[in-house]
Parts: structure tokens; C-alpha cells; sequence
């Protein structure tokens, strides 16, 4: 037999025999049934896992790395996973207008992870803001370059590098965006034999080759591996990111234990820089970046949840900050609502200082409902079946305070929200420091009482808001 079908075979009936032995009982209890010692038994199911592991890896790697590469630091084998259907959506990206999330409760704050579970037809948003959000994201790749898209080699001993998942990645957007928005993607396949050149394509079929975004009339030739071509991992990362309006951040397992971010597209954080993170461990990003009670309330269960995250069972979960921007007439033309980067609020980009938010320039402006922006976004987490790496989806929405006072039972619930902040979330969020927190809370009041005596809500009223969270 061919050494491909030899190895095809040999993952096939690994998956098969070993998901049926293991479901039923312990391979040393039987292997012992077999009238074997347990002692022969315990040693034969060691010597089957550890071929069984060895020739998994080696067959998923031998077209992606190139010879003589250490694979010392390769810890994950690839997961057999069959995706649910994914529901089409056929109306035109034009017409589909952006999810109003108002991550906001009445009542007590409460520091938690605030996860919930995901529908795989939810991974990726995209709404009619799409060809805005791409031109900017174009813009910051071409102005940034590294800033915005990085992808790290393996730091030896350590943590793996980030190629292999970008590369994952991207097959898996394009995969996803084709079925989800077909009226909005194209694809075309390569050849069948390259099937066994790769374990991407959903459902069996070959990966894909090309993906055309129809109404801008761009295509992207995705790389095959990380060592197709000059730069494949970043240019992986490339068009992930002009191909979505979220930001990407891969992080991977170390030898630690601990999940290392080690590949980004974050071109539109606003209130961050990936040079500032990069590289780092999760508990290094969140105790550097001040964020309220980490240690104390998240460390331990968000480490938990990392290493226990399984391929299937995707999450999801919200987060908001208020932001200024430059009065009408005075924006930038190409990011007026400053999506990219909060300027009004944090200063120039280059001048920031990792963790110190709100860090505000010297100006005579002073915030006003007009300049204010609910800036929210909406995070997802997910499992890669074939690297094991987790990918954060980050799209971020920027709407104006003024339509947020218009809105049916929002004014009340957001005055409710800023009110039960308590001191260092109003710190980390920059309530006082930002200048905006009185002014804020005192124009929700005054939109929720007119809201009121126009008998659009019952004062004291909660209108059931809390159940519909985050919207």
C-alpha cells in the first residue's frame, strides 16, 4: 500500500478502534480479558499509544514542515471533527444591519468570566458595515505592517510558534464565510489529490484553494501550509483579517501548561497595541494590562477553562468601555469614529503606555453626549481541531451615546450600569480620569425620564431587560 493510503488508513482505524476501546472500558482491563498479564498488557498499550501518537503527528506534519525541523514542542494531535451545518444566510451584507449589543445590566456589577455557550451559525458577524471596516483594516495593514499582523516562531523549550494555526485559521474562516454568506463568498477547490496533502476541507472535500469576496471583487489564493511560499503565515493572517471585520488573536499551549499568544491580526483594537502583548502568556496580558481582580477572581478558572476547552463547544462572550471622539468636523477622513485607534481618548498609538488607559492629550474639549461612543465587542473562543491552538474573534462596535438615548429602556439600564461600578473598574474603565462620567450618567437620566412621561417605560420598570442580555 502507498505510504499515503498506508497513513490515511492507519489515522482512520486509530480513530475508529480507539474511540471504540475507549468508550467501553480501559485498554490495560482489555487487553488483560485477552489472557494476557497485566504487566504485558500495561506495556503493550504503551508501546500501541505511543506508535499510534508518533506516526499521527509525523503524517499531519510531513508536508507541512520542512526537513530536519525540531518537532519537540508539538504536544497536540489533531482531533476528528465533523462540523454541524451551518445555516446559509442569503440576504446581501448590505442589508443586514449590526446586532445592537448593549452588554449592560441593571443592578450590581459582577466580575466574572461571563461566558456562554456559541452556535456555530453565530461564529462570525458581518453586517452592512463590512466594506468600511475593510477599508480601514486594509489601511492599518498597509501603515502598520507588523504592528497590526504577526505571526512568532516557536520559542524552543517552550511554546510552538503560530504558523501552523494562522494557516488553520484562515482555511477555517473561508471554509465557515463560503456556507454562512454564500451570496457574499465564492470558492474554488484544489485538485482531489491534495487531499492527502492536507487535513483542511470540511466534510471531506479538498481545501480550498481561492476565495473571492463578491461585492469588492477581491481574491485571496490561501496557503496551503506554513512553508508555502514567501511569508505564508502572515499573508494567512492577511487575508483572515480582510476577509472578517473581527480582530484574530491565536493563542497556544506551552510546555507550562499556560496558552501563549502567538499570532495576531489585531488592526482595530483601539484601546490596545499587539506589541505590547505579543509573545506573552495570558496571565501576563491581563495582570499587565490592570485588569480589576484578575489574580483574585479570574486567573484560576479562565486557566482552567483554557486547558479544558474542547473543539466542539465554541463560546462566546461581551464587554463595553465609553470612548471620545473629535467633534463633527474635526475627524479623520478615514476613520472618523476612530474604530482603529482611540486617539481623542488614549493619545497618539506610538506614544502609549501598555496597561495606562485614558492617558488623555492636553485639549480644551470636553466631552459632551455629541463625542461620546459606547464601544463594545463581541469575543468569541474557540478550539482548532487540527493545531489545538484557541482563537479569539474580537469584533468591535462603536455606537454614539446620542443614539443609545433614543433607544427604548437603554438610558435607564446604561445610568444603572455606571452608577454600580465599583472603584476599580471605574479606574480601569476610566469613568473619572476619562472626564465623562458625570456628564454620562446625568444624560442617560434625563433620556430615561423622558422616556418616561412619554410612557415608553414604567419608571422604576426594569422592562425585563436582564433576561435579553447583552442586547
Amino acid at each position: 500500500m502507498p505510504l499515503p493510503e498506508l497513513r490515511e488508513w492507519g489515522q482512520i482505524t486509530y480513530e475508529r478502534y480507539s474511540s471504540l476501546i475507549l468508550s467501553t472500558m480501559p485498554v490495560e482491563h482489555f487487553l488483560s480479558t485477552s489472557y494476557l498479564s497485566p504487566l504485558l498488557a500495561a506495556a503493550i498499550a504503551a508501546l500501541i499509544f505511543t506508535f499510534i501518537r508518533y506516526e499521527t503527528r509525523r503524517s499531519r506534519h510531513a508536508t507541512q514542515r520542512v526537513p530536519g525541523e525540531d518537532l519537540r514542542c508539538i504536544e497536540w494531535s489533531p482531533v476528528h471533527f465533523t462540523y454541524p451545518k451551518i445555516t446559509p444566510c442569503i440576504e446581501k451584507l448590505a442589508d443586514i444591519k449590526p446586532i445592537p449589543y448593549r452588554p449592560f445590566r441593571w443592578g450590581p456589577y459582577h466580575i466574572t468570566m461571563g461566558i456562554r455557550s456559541m452556535a456555530w451559525d453565530d461564529w462570525i458577524e458581518l453586517d452592512n458595515q463590512y466594506e468600511q471596516y475593510q477599508r480601514i483594516r486594509a489601511h492599518r495593514i498597509q501603515t502598520r505592517g507588523q504592528g497590526v499582523i504577526r505571526v512568532l516562531g516557536d520559542n524552543p523549550g517552550l511554546v510552538c510558534g503560530g504558523g501552523e494555526a494562522a494557516v488553520e485559521l484562515v482555511h477555517e474562516l473561508a471554509e465557515y464565510l463560503s456556507q454562512r454568506y454564500p451570496t457574499a463568498f465564492c470558492v474554488t477547490r484544489r485538485a482531489l489529490d491534495d487531499r492527502r496533502k492536507s487535513l483542511y476541507g470540511w466534510y471531506g472535500v479538498p481545501p480550498i484553494q481561492d476565495i473571492t469576496i463578491v461585492a469588492m471583487g477581491i481574491t485571496y489564493r490561501l496557503p496551503l501550509h506554513e512553508h508555502d511560499g514567501e511569508r505564508a503565515a502572515e499573508r494567512a493572517l492577511e487575508i483572515s483579517a480582510l476577509l472578517v471585520q473581527d480582530d484574530l488573536a491565536i493563542m497556544i499551549e506551552g510546555k507550562d501548561g499556560k496558552y501563549y499568544f502567538q499570532a495576531g491580526a489585531i488592526c482595530v483594537a483601539g484601546f490596545w497595541r499587539m506589541e505590547d502583548k505579543i509573545g506573552r502568556a495570558l496571565d501576563e496580558i491581563h495582570i499587565s494590562g490592570n485588569v480589576p481582580r484578575y489574580q483574585e477572581k479570574l486567573q484560576t478558572s479562565l486557566e482552567r477553562f483554557f486547558r479544558r476547552l474542547p473543539v466542539d463547544k465554541p463560546v462566546i462572550r461581551n464587554n463595553y468601555f465609553i470612548q471620545v471622539v473629535q467633534p463633527r468636523g474635526e475627524e479623520s477622513g478615514i476613520d472618523p469614529e476612530e474604530l482603529a485607534w482611540s486617539t481623542t481618548t488614549n493619545g497618539l498609538e506610538d506614544e502609549y503606555s501598555n496597561g495606562q488607559r485614558f492617558s488623555l492629550p492636553k485639549r480644551d474639549m470636553k466631552p459632551t453626549a455629541e463625542t461620546l461612543r459606547l464601544r463594545t465587542e463581541r469575543q468569541t473562543l474557540r478550539r482548532l481541531p487540527i493545531s489545538g491552538a484557541i482563537v479569539f474573534t474580537i469584533r468591535t462596535y462603536v455606537i454614539p451615546v446620542e443614539e443609545l438615548g433614543k433607544e427604548r429602556g437603554v438610558p435607564g439600564r446604561m445610568a444603572s450600569a455606571l452608577r454600580s461600578w465599583p472603584d476599580d473598574i471605574v479606574e480601569y474603565k476610566g469613568r473619572e480620569r476619562g472626564g465623562w462620567g458625570k456628564m454620562l450618567i446625568e444624560y442617560m437620566d434625563k433620556c430615561h425620564k423622558e422616556q418616561i412621561e412619554r410612557g415608553e417605560v414604567v419608571e422604576g420598570g426594569k422592562e425585563g431587560s436582564n433576561s435579553r442580555y447583552p442586547l
